[in-house]
């Protein structure tokens, strides 16, 4: 018994250092998330749901709080975005998008970008876990990700990309080796709409 829980841990611990999406303790991800959960988040009224839903995906941060912006004050977007946010790469997200993450602060900016390029999670949580703690690094980890390479991302890899599925996992599959990415799109989207082609290609790269 001992030596099963043993392998079990082995397994879980392989899984969790291929995922390239940080792991998730709650955060909605406003790009599939139900309209009765975006109901009920903080200073989510159904006007504003409305809009999320007719305007996403929300390819970027910078996106999504353009459009709250109007509606909500600074506050009130910290204390969403508590609750809610949409991944940021963190190979390529802005400063201020990184600074949209509540309570990270201009030091932990520096850190965030000092590391620059990423190439996976595994080096985001080592490097970030110089300079806090487990549960903060936890939090913070569920606001990022490193985009996992078309042609030799794992099924774990491809599976951490949000409401993506067993389905779609075959058919990122399929079409190996992609020679660009613009051939991604165009097999992709044999199988979803051009929207969601759009937001599964924020999680990928051929570099």
């Amino acid at each position: 018994m001992k030596k099963l829980m043993m392998s079990v841990a082995v397994v879980l611990v392989a899984v969790s250092l291929h995922a390239q999406v940080g792991k998730q303790q709650g955060l909605i991800d406003p790009n599939i998330a139900a309209e009765k959960d975006l109901l009920a988040l903080p200073h989510m009224t159904p006007a504003v749901v409305k809009g999320i839903l007719e305007r996403r995906p929300f390819l970027s941060m910078t996106d999504l709080n353009t459009f709250l912006s109007p509606s909500l004050g600074k506050d009130q977007l910290t204390q969403l975005y508590g609750k809610m946010f949409v991944h940021i790469n963190l190979n390529t997200a802005s400063r201020e998008e990184i600074l949209m993450i509540p309570n990270l602060g201009n030091r932990m900016l520096r850190e965030f970008l000092e590391y620059r390029p990423y190439r996976a999670m595994a080096q985001f949580r080592r490097e970030i876990g110089k300079y806090v703690d487990q549960t903060e690094l936890a939090r913070l980890e569920q606001y990022v990700f490193t985009p996992i390479n078309l042609n030799t991302a794992t099924d774990e890899d491809i599976l951490s990309i949000p409401g993506l599925g067993q389905r779609m996992l075959r058919e990122f599959k399929e079409y190996r080796p992609y020679q660009n990415i613009e051939q991604f799109r165009r097999e992709i989207g044999k199988y979803v709409n051009a929207k969601e082609v759009a937001r599964f290609e924020r999680y990928v790269t051929l570099n």
